[in-house]
């Protein structure tokens, strides 16, 4: 090559790294420090979630419980100096209802107290009532809307007739699974790169009627395909499997059931997994009085009725449900901006939880790490362009309500995907809702422009076990009502402890099982992510607005 033509190439080469140099994502590492050093040294994230659980305990959706620890994250939110904090309605949810007391009991063939608790928008009991358990089991599982349907049609035309006064056993007794794995787990280095895979292609699947979809025969591969599938898919699953639930507690009621008994998987060894008994929202009917009982003990008693013992059960339960629906609420806060105040970045978690336990993983530790990250980049004075705000979310169990009301209310809705004038000035959004594991990296949601930035803003924390950015979906949680109009919205990975295996939904769901460091780590790693994306020039890259998606049925 010609000398000269070697400089011209090499002074091109230089301009073109000098431009890729340039284009990176300049990380404040002097920012950083102070952040990590803020969120450690004078954490207070511990004492946020103990005073979330054990002080304000459970926070179903609507129940005077939600109420009150609302009010008190108002409270620490202004009292750490974040404005416009408020309460932020979104509209009619259901009922509210809280348990006051509650009892089961075994009065023969030897009195034993059980270890029982109530599901939620149970209808209380007359008093106590006392019978001989009826056992009328049907095996549900995780199984098409279709397949749910005509297995309770054919339970109804067996037992209808034959349930009235009877303490029913619901569900059919069946072997515990073995432990063939640890309760507690981190993700090894194998693991964490196998989430960093792409997924293999495939086709999403294109329906126009719930009943078109092909469903899973693994029940493992549900969530896969939940993932997948349209926000208008979705919302019709919702509803079809609302409707199931009305039509067994209709059935219940009409048919005069005393109680129902409930077995479960998942409550075993002490632990109670407790959800909904049936419809929420004040047009329908409570579902009778409904309980879930350790597996042990719900086995036990399963198999004195199977070999006729006599078996007499006690049971009550003292709840108020209210006449009328309540109102859900957010509750939002903001840390003003500078140059660019009118666009927004904003952090998220849902505050709502299950009764049995006092939603300490699910979703304490979330929303205490985000309320820790407002403390820390108010406390530490630092220049924010943009606006950050945190909304803590209501109604996530019971569909994303909360984070899907406000994001069609302030950005789209995705029935017509018209943005509104807020959807451009939102830069993006970050949650956190998968227990009290350590940040082990983030799911961009197929989001590739989003790769480069976060491996420079995550990587002052790689000696801290931050090293996966995956492109995959994951799903289940409030990003996803930003993505589904076409906003950036992202759930960071976390490592599992022992959230799916314990405390997912049951009465182990409480402090205890918070891990101190693992909640300083998030809320350091947080908040330098939104410091950086507070700060960067640009807002942060989008996709396409999806196409608007009508009501599926």
């Amino acid at each position: 090559m010609h000398v000269r033509k070697q400089a011209a190439v090499l002074a091109a080469g230089l301009v073109c790294l000098s431009a890729i140099v340039a284009a990176q994502e300049a990380v404040d590492l002097a920012v950083v420090d102070r952040i990590k050093s803020e969120a450690t040294a004078n954490s207070q994230v511990m004492d946020l979630l103990r005073e979330m659980t054990d002080v304000h305990g459970p926070r179903l959706t609507g129940s005077p419980g939600f109420e009150d620890a609302a009010k008190w994250a108002v409270e620490r939110l202004t009292g750490f100096g974040i404005g416009n904090v408020h309460l932020e309605r979104w509209g009619p949810f259901g009922r509210s209802w809280s348990a006051e007391s509650a009892s089961v009991e075994m009065l023969a063939p030897r009195y034993a107290r059980l270890d029982a608790t109530p599901l939620a928008w149970s209808a209380p009991t007359a008093g106590a009532i006392t019978g001989e358990p009826l056992l009328a089991p049907v095996d549900f599982g995780f199984f098409s809307p279709k397949k749910l349907a005509d297995d309770f049609e054919a339970y109804r035309r067996k037992w209808s007739g034959k349930l009235r006064g009877r303490i029913v056993l619901f569900t059919p007794v069946k072997p515990l699974p073995s432990r063939d794995s640890a309760l507690f787990h981190r993700y090894t280095d194998s693991e964490l790169a196998d989430i960093a895979k792409a997924p293999d292609p495939a086709k999403a699947p294109r329906v126009t009627r719930i009943d078109d979809l092909p469903w899973p025969d693994r029940p493992e591969d549900v969530g896969k395909m939940f993932n997948a599938l349209p926000e208008a898919l979705i919302d019709a699953l919702i509803d079809r499997y609302e409707e199931l639930g009305k039509v067994r507690a209709k059935f219940f009621a009409d048919e005069g059931a005393a109680a129902i008994l409930m077995g479960d998987d998942r409550a075993r060894e002490g632990l109670l997994a407790a959800e909904a008994a049936g419809p929420y929202r004040a047009r329908d009917p409570l579902a009778p009085a409904t309980f879930v009982v350790t597996a042990e003990q719900y086995g036990r008693l399963a198999r004195l009725v199977e070999q006729k013992q006599p078996v007499r059960i006690r049971v009550e339960l003292k709840a108020t449900a209210s006449r009328d629906d309540v109102d859900g609420e957010n509750i939002v806060g903001e840390i003003p901006g500078g140059a660019k105040r009118d666009e927004v970045v904003m952090v998220g978690a849902h505050f709502d939880s299950w009764h049995s336990g006092t939603g300490a993983t699910d979703n304490g530790a979330g929303s205490a790490v985000m309320i820790e990250v407002m403390r820390i980049l108010k406390s530490l004075n630092l220049k924010l362009d943009r606006t950050v705000r945190i909304a803590l979310w209501s109604g996530e169990e019971q569909g994303l309500f909360g984070s899907r009301a406000y994001v069609k209310a302030h950005f789209a809705e995705p029935a017509t995907m018209q943005p509104r004038d807020e959807h451009a000035k939102l830069s993006g959004y970050f949650n956190l809702d998968n227990g009290s594991g350590k940040i082990r990296g983030v799911y961009l949601q197929e989001h590739e422009a989003m790769r480069p930035l976060f491996e420079q803003w995550l990587a002052p924390f790689r000696d801290l076990g931050v090293t996966t950015i995956s492109i995959r979906n994951t799903g289940g949680t409030d990003h996803l009502s930003f993505v589904a109009v076409g906003l950036p919205g992202f759930q960071f990975i976390q490592d599992p402890l022992d959230y799916e295996t314990v405390t997912h939904h049951t009465s182990a769901d409480t402090y205890d099982h918070a891990v101190a460091a693992d909640l300083m780590q998030a809320s350091a790693v947080i908040a330098s992510v939104v410091y950086d994306a507070a700060n960067r020039p640009e807002r942060l890259p989008r996709r396409a607005l999806p196409a608007a998606v009508p009501p599926i049925k």
